[in-house]
């Protein structure tokens, strides 16, 4: 029996364990079967409640059951901060989660109320926090205005899909005077599986892919968050606003990446560059992943990598994940540097 499975099958027998019994029956090395549960609890067959010393692991199917509260908020005056300490408390958070875990909860999760008591025009909203031995969670649904309807009647865009790329790639807001446009950007970018739903428009991004998912679903009204994160993530707050607002930049928001397939899968034109560029003249560095796109036009890469870094010189844009096929037509167009 492989190393893993004998964990597997240790841990069916028992409701826990921690990790001297794994030693002592299994006669795993400490170094050995650090490595195994920690490739287990990736994968998510197991769970580990309790830290360091303490730390017990069981399967997920014999887990506790998970902790939740739900509640109707009324809008008017409420308190995204006020909110969250109470919720902390009685979940006891502070001594549950590990406090890389505990901030990137408590920051997405007051960024995301606080979206609804400011841009919903909603009168109340729905939560439901839930904490379980693997995961922590949370729902916010409002019954308001819709996030993606909202951005794209601030701005004059043609469509709620529109509205959708301009909110990934970050500084959209509502209202420029009170917000930055930064909290679903970071958002989706910290949790493992980050959801925003409004009317037939689903967003979904998933962390261990590096990737956005968009779909059409059944009309919903308003606009329903949902945010999850395990409970042994090791990845940090600081270092993902590190990564978009870095000490370079004077710890600003000022880089940004962008999904160029959200948009379509082949390029031609200039007029589909000028709509991947709206907006991104507020970047001092643009990363556009090309991903999954097929083919890009001379005009559109042209427009991309000439006009737009012509137009812009302080402004520098990376190509990422590009096929041979995309990749040559960006380096036919990119003027040639010159030599040192």
């Amino acid at each position: 029996m492989k190393p893993k499975q004998k964990i597997l099958a240790f841990l069916a027998r028992r409701v826990s364990a921690t990790g001297g019994e794994l030693r002592e029956h299994l006669g795993f090395s400490r170094q050995a079967l650090s490595l195994h549960l920690r490739s287990l609890l990736e994968t998510h067959q197991i769970v580990r409640s309790g830290t360091t010393r303490g730390a017990r692991y069981s399967l997920e199917g014999k887990a506790k059951k998970p902790a939740t509260i739900a509640r109707i908020l009324p809008l008017r005056g409420c308190d995204e901060d006020r909110v969250w300490k109470q919720l902390a408390v009685q979940l006891n958070l502070e001594r549950a989660l590990r406090p890389n875990v505990l901030a990137m909860v408590r920051y997405a999760f007051t960024e995301m109320l606080n979206n609804a008591i400011d841009h919903s025009q909603a009168e109340r909203c729905s939560i439901r926090f839930t904490v379980s031995a693997s995961m922590v969670s949370f729902e916010i649904r409002d019954a308001g205005i819709g996030v993606f309807h909202s951005i794209a009647s601030k701005h004059g865009l043609p469509d709620e899909e529109t509205a959708l790329v301009e909110l990934l790639k970050g500084k959209t807001t509502t209202m420029p005077e009170a917000h930055a446009g930064e909290g679903i950007f970071f958002t989706s970018r910290i949790g493992d599986d980050f959801i925003v739903r409004s009317h037939r428009l689903q967003m979904e991004w998933k962390r261990a892919k590096h990737d956005v998912f968009v779909s059409q679903q059944r009309n919903l009204s308003g606009t329903a968050i949902h945010f999850t994160v395990h409970r042994s993530a090791r990845h940090k707050l600081e270092a993902v606003f590190e990564e978009f607002a870095p000490e370079e930049y004077n710890f600003e928001f000022q880089k940004t990446k962008i999904l160029v397939k959200l948009l379509r899968r082949d390029y031609v034109s200039r007029s589909e560059a000028k709509r991947l560029l709206a907006n991104l003249e507020k970047f001092r560095e643009i990363s556009l992943d090309f991903r999954d796109v097929r083919s890009v036009g001379q005009g559109f890469a042209d427009e991309v990598f000439r006009v737009f870094a012509n137009r812009h010189p302080g402004i520098v844009i990376h190509p990422e994940h590009a096929s041979p096929a995309v990749l040559a037509m960006i380096n036919h167009v990119r003027p040639a540097t010159p030599p040192q």
